[in-house]
């Protein structure tokens, strides 16, 4: 009854829907009912046979308990296994045989230990009076006695009653026991136990230690994705195919391969493959292997097992197939190989700094050994000290009338032989323990080399690796040299090189290369690659590139197949120290034009640039100077081979000009030095280039004109922008410079300007702008070929009226000073002006006869004090379309005619008025018509 109403209870659970109607467990035959391991009562089958099977067994769990071990596995109990597998990748063979020797020793120390508790004690029986004597020591009966067989002649077995009760027997053999038995008799299986566990524990130790196991479960990690990465068989297989290419040639071509050499080919291509059975079962790598995506003719996919090694190999004839192109990996395989790269680079860099697992390792051996010499050492001698009879004296004369006792330990035999295995064990393990203290201090372990890698000749760049690196690595290779020949294919910089390659070559084809090609100021085509780890090899292909830039490019390289690149003239190297190979620089030599550099120091300017015999525009951005004046990096080559150079731009710091443009002095016509604030103390360069026609030294500092100009007879523009200057008197030495047509001075702290500025005759543009000028002289408006007058920012309050000597003059900026009106002989005489700039000034009107400046194209008269505008604007008809600059409700002062005239686009030649008024153009009327039209529209 109690076991149906259980079975009907057990049809609907609590916790979710009511289960399917079952049969009572009696209701099933006998062979289909088992008896539940838990609770021992009958239990029908399971809803799934196949899983459980019943019909197989007639005991297991019921349903109830069944559902109770489900909530926990066997890998959330117990986790050990996976890690113990993953660490004995850094155990070698003595380690494991060590292992193995402390388990033996713990087995033989448990045994002793659980004889001792089950059945150890002392068997005691009393020695009669007339065999002692009390005034004499007692001798001991000896083991013959006790171990004479019953057919010896000497010793006839006889008797003695005694009066003992079986009580006293049990109480004399309690006291003999902790009186007459020796400690290592009853402690010593205890105390070899205790010493077996602390081996056991130090062996592990460097696993547990917090400042090893990091770096040993991050190399472990490593080391299983980089026998999994696809990039390892790619390169592994390129590997096999350099020596396949190296045997070819050394030998005879055969049009048959050997069984032999197959073999060969088979078994190298297996090392290749991503998959280790070594690996498996580690924390980073799951137990069941991914396929290589890129499978390859002479490469294994990742799943091949670790049985098919085993496999014979068929004599089957291979032809190699060299046209066919190897296989690609996607992207996603050369995203994770190039981030195992990184990390690679970073854990060795982190592992090499110390060796502290060199230390704890070599600690854990001596330790261990020591611990050996010391159970050796007192363990050793106990062993003789094992008898099986001893003489007790329990002082119970008066309760049993016998004083001595002789009593027989009855494990004594066995544990003689079990100490005698245990110290047999731990003598072999001493053995190993001083072996392993031999190889760690007779090998440099601290140091790794990848001598058979280089062998090979086909990653000849595997750097050599130092510390708890290279230690890990020594200890990887005692369980199997392929590993760190694995582990190698990512501390090559050629195999990241040809990842990168292959990536960029995926990601930067021509197609995306064309479509980034844009245009510069000048129209030409124009490409600009920015922080690329090396150049795509499609670059090579755009024949119609004129200008190319490469910008924080790590490892440019210019291949000779540059020569396809006929319509390239400029280049651009933005932090990128380009290589070129000797194809590339002779066709750089015939085709390159302008070259840009930029850089942080001088030593950075390739050699290959001062071969460059067609150049013909050099800029050089970067810190030039030292200490000691000009950088070392004029020092790595002649600049006379740039015998076509015209022009050359330094922005650095310099302190002095070099001499070494003394040797361009036959061809260098501009020079520009943008010298970013430093001061440039010595310019005595610049008396050997006398074929200079455009000087420009910005930013230097510079207090006074450089007197090294006046040897320049052919100079034609001076520009000394941004500088110190506060007195111009050496302008008088500019006489001599007859072609010096373009002075700038702008941006200085010039106080005036001084006389002897007219003995400039061909001067035609003068750039004062920015300066602290307070008036002019008069000697400026004698020169009278002067085109354009800069006198922007300064502290002008009047514009003299010799202006109108400088009747060439089409260009004037008067712009932010403080003119309160201008002469009217500006707008008489000076009829070519096309651009007017009288902007953020005190102006309260314009002059009459603006009308008759029928040449402006620009006129800004913003931020004065304006009231109105004159109406004779109407007649400059250049200022259409934009022109005129001015604030908005100043415009609404004008005539609407004037307004629609100003506001529309400019379709008609500005320099002559229309004849016939038209749709496009305003007529042109005189300023007397245009007084009338505007007194008649203000009386409306």
């Amino acid at each position: 009854m109690h076991e149906k109403r259980r079975d009907q209870g057990e049809q609907r659970s609590p916790l979710g829907p009511p289960s399917p109607p079952r049969a009572p467990a009696h209701f099933y035959p006998q062979a289909h009912r088992f008896t539940c391991s838990i609770c021992r009562h009958a239990a029908p089958p399971p809803l799934s046979p196949q899983r459980d099977a019943p019909e197989t067994r007639r005991e297991g769990v019921c349903d109830k308990h069944r559902k109770s071990l489900r909530m926990f596995a066997l890998s959330e109990l117990w986790s050990g296994g996976e890690r113990q597998g993953s660490y004995k990748l850094l155990k070698p063979w003595w380690e494991v045989f060590m292992d193995y020797l402390l388990v033996l020793m713990l087995m033989v120390s448990i045994l002793a230990g659980t004889l001792l508790l089950s059945r150890d004690g002392v068997v005691c029986v009393p020695v009669h009076s007339s065999f002692t004597n009390y005034s004499f020591p007692i001798e001991p009966v000896s083991d013959s006695i006790f171990s004479s067989t019953p057919e010896s002649p000497k010793i006839p077995a006889k008797g003695r009653r005694t009066n003992l009760d079986f009580q006293q027997y049990i109480y004399i053999s309690q006291v003999c026991y902790h009186e007459a038995l020796p400690w290592y008799s009853r402690f010593l299986p205890y105390v070899t136990l205790l010493h077996t566990l602390v081996l056991l524990a130090s062996g592990c130790f460097w696993f547990r230690f917090p400042l090893t196991s990091a770096r040993i479960e991050h190399f472990l990690s490593l080391l299983a994705k980089c026998c999994e990465s696809p990039w390892t068989t790619r390169a592994l297989s390129h590997t096999a195919k350099l020596d396949t290419r190296f045997s070819e040639v050394d030998q005879v071509v055969q049009p048959k391969v050997q069984v032999t050499s197959l073999y060969k080919t088979r078994k190298s291509s297996l090392d290749s493959g991503t998959d280790s059975p070594l690996l498996v079962g580690t924390d980073s790598v799951s137990t069941t292997a991914q396929p290589s995506p890129c499978p390859s003719t002479l490469s294994h996919c990742s799943t091949l097992s670790a049985l098919s090694l085993t496999e014979p190999v068929l004599p089957v004839q291979v032809i190699p197939d060299t046209s066919r192109p190897g296989a690609t990996l996607d992207r996603s395989d050369r995203e994770q190989a190039r981030a195992l790269f990184e990390r690679v680079r970073r854990f060795r860099a982190h592992c090499e700094s110390s060796d502290i697992i060199y230390k704890v390792y070599t600690a854990q051996t001596v330790f261990k050994v020591l611990k050996f010499i010391l159970i050796i050492s007192y363990t050793t001698p106990l062993l003789g000290s094992i008898t099986f009879s001893h003489v007790c004296q329990p002082r119970s004369h008066a309760l049993t009338g016998y004083s001595v006792f002789q009593c027989s330990h009855s494990l004594s035999s066995v544990l003689r032989k079990l100490m005698q295995a245990y110290v047999s064990l731990l003598f072999l393990f001493g053995l190993l323990g001083i072996y392993a203290l031999f190889w760690i201090f007779h090998k440099s372990l601290r140091q790794y080399s990848f001598q058979s890698v280089r062998e090979k000749g086909s990653m000849l760049d595997v750097p050599d690796l130092h510390n708890d690196l290279a230690f890990l690595l020594h200890m990887a290779d005692q369980y199997d040299p392929l590993l760190a020949q694995r582990l190698s294919v990512f501390l090559s910089p050629v195999s990241e090189t040809r990842l990168l390659e292959e990536s960029l070559e995926r990601r930067w084809g021509a197609e995306r290369l064309r479509s980034m090609i844009t245009s510069d100021q000048q129209g030409r085509s124009l490409l600009q690659l920015v922080a690329l780890p090396r150049l795509p090899p499609a670059l090579f292909t755009l024949s119609q590139l004129e200008v190319l830039k490469l910008e924080l490019i790590g490892d440019a390289k210019l291949t000779a197949q540059i020569s396809n690149m006929t319509a390239l003239r400029e280049m651009h190297l933005y932090h990128c120290t380009a290589s070129v190979e000797p194809g590339a620089l002779q066709h750089l030599q015939e085709h390159l034009e302008t070259l840009h550099l930029t850089f942080t120091q001088a030593a950075e300017i390739p050699v290959w640039v001062y071969s460059l015999r067609g150049l013909q525009e050099l800029h050089l951005t970067g810190r030039l100077s030292n200490e000691g004046g000009m950088g070392r990096g004029w020092a790595l080559g002649s600049l006379r081979q740039l015998r076509h150079l015209r022009i050359l731009v330094l922005r650095g710091m310099l302190q002095k000009v070099p001499g070494e443009l003394s040797e361009l002095a036959g061809s260098l016509l501009k020079l520009e030095i943008y010298n970013e604030g430093t001061r440039l103390l010595v310019l005595t360069g610049l008396r050997r280039l006398t074929g200079l026609a455009e000087v420009q030294l910005q930013g230097c500092q510079l207090e006074r004109l450089p007197s090294a100009l006046l040897v320049l007879t052919g100079l034609r523009s001076l520009d000394l922008q941004h500088n110190s200057l506060r007195t111009l008197e050496e302008l008088l030495g500019l006489q001599h410079l007859r072609r010096l047509s373009c002075l700038r001075l702008a941006h200085n702290r010039v106080l005036a300007l001084p006389a002897s500025v007219g003995v400039l005759r061909s001067l035609e543009l003068l750039d004062l702008a920015h300066n602290q000028l307070q008036n002019l002289p008069s000697a400026l408006f004698t020169l009278h070929k002067l085109r354009r007058l800069l006198l922007a920012g300064n502290l002008l309050e009047d514009l003299p009226a010799e202006i109108r000597a400088l009747a060439l003059l089409s260009e004037l900026d008067l712009s932010a000073n403080r003119l309160e009106h201008l002469p009217k002989e500006l707008f008489e005489s000076c009829v070519e002006l096309r651009n007017l700039n009288v902007a953020n000034n005190s102006l309260g009107s314009l002059p009459d006869g603006l009308g008759g400046l029928t040449q402006l194209s620009r006129l800004d008269v913003r931020g004065n004090s304006l009231e109105e505008l004159p109406v004779e604007l109407g007649c400059c008809f250049g200022l259409r379309g934009g022109g005129l600059l001015v604030e908005n409700w100043l415009l609404h002062t004008l005539p609407r005619q004037v307004r629609d005239v100003l506001q529309q686009p400019s379709s008609c030649p500005s320099s002559e008025p229309p004849s016939r008024p038209n749709s496009d153009c305003f007529p042109s009327f005189s300023a007397a018509q245009w007084s009338f039209h505007s007194a008649l529209e203000s009386r409306i």
